[in-house]
């Protein structure tokens, strides 16, 4: 049987919010968004037909997304006993190297995506995971 795991659902509510405004600045064209879109075979043409078909649900989706991970990653926190935002950061850390960096590079792997749309992509779940780990334990 698991360990009793003391969640603050404050905190993953901040964090999952945390990482869909990094997501919204990490994929646009301020930051790596028009390298994303070469690297993974997107034009502006495809993005604008995607838009079209409604943006709304898939928001809600990656939101759905973003706290399901800061949840499991709570249970993390509490597992490691992370006190303090450094400590939290590690368990992220150790979380992305552990599940997101083998499980993405399946993207070049068999999906034919190169390695440049997964680093964009792997280096991002990097900083989202680091950060909510941070937020995770600081508030915990």
């Amino acid at each position: 049987m698991a360990p009793p795991v003391d969640i603050n659902y404050l905190a993953v509510l901040v964090a999952g919010i945390v990482s869909m405004v990094l997501g919204s600045l990490w994929y646009s064209p301020v930051l790596f968004g028009n390298a994303w879109m070469r690297a993974g075979g997107l034009t502006k043409e495809m993005m604008n037909e995607t838009k079209k078909k409604g943006m709304a649900w898939r928001y809600i989706l990656a939101f759905i997304g973003s706290l399901l991970i800061a949840y499991v990653l709570a249970h993390f926190v509490d597992y490691t006993q992370s006190a303090s935002f450094t400590d939290g950061m590690l368990t992220g850390f150790w979380t992305w190297l552990g599940f997101m960096v083998p499980v993405m590079v399946g993207s070049v792997l068999w999906e034919g995506k190169t390695w440049g749309f997964y680093i964009i992509n792997v280096l991002y779940q990097l900083v989202s995971l680091l950060i909510m780990g941070g937020i995770l334990a600081a508030l915990a």
